[in-house]
């Protein structure tokens, strides 16, 4: 996984394969954060435009699906269920431990790059 921003012709070597397929957009965006821990803001218009979409069905996919990250997570990812069902067996009073344990709220990378706390939905 990369921390820096793939250039097109990457993300396009990614998208290629796939962008034939029926409704692709999803199966890209995995591949894309699979390659590079994430999908760089710059990945975006290049997928819109090589799969005829908008940047902002693009964008919405991205931001919609708690799966996908738009900048690079930690060495060491900590998910936490954050789920209705996880609440309601009493989820919140270890959301709130791991989160002081680790230092981070949910969403956060620690500074040094080597943590970060995702919750789980």
């Amino acid at each position: 996984m990369l921390d820096t921003q793939p250039s097109a012709d990457e993300v396009l070597a990614l998208i290629r394969p796939l962008q034939d397929r029926p409704g692709p957009l999803l199966e890209v965006l995995h591949a894309v954060q699979g390659a590079f821990g994430f999908i760089p803001p710059t990945s975006v218009p290049v997928i819109a435009t090589a799969l005829n979409l908008s940047r902002a069905e693009v964008h919405g996919v991205i931001s919609f699906y708690h799966y996908f990250r738009e900048r690079p997570a930690g060495h060491h990812v900590v998910q936490v269920c954050r789920a209705e069902s996880c609440q309601a067996m009493q989820g919140e009073h270890l959301a709130k431990h791991v989160e002081r344990r680790m230092g981070l709220q949910f969403g956060a990378t620690s500074a040094d790059g080597k943590r970060s706390l995702e919750p789980v939905l």
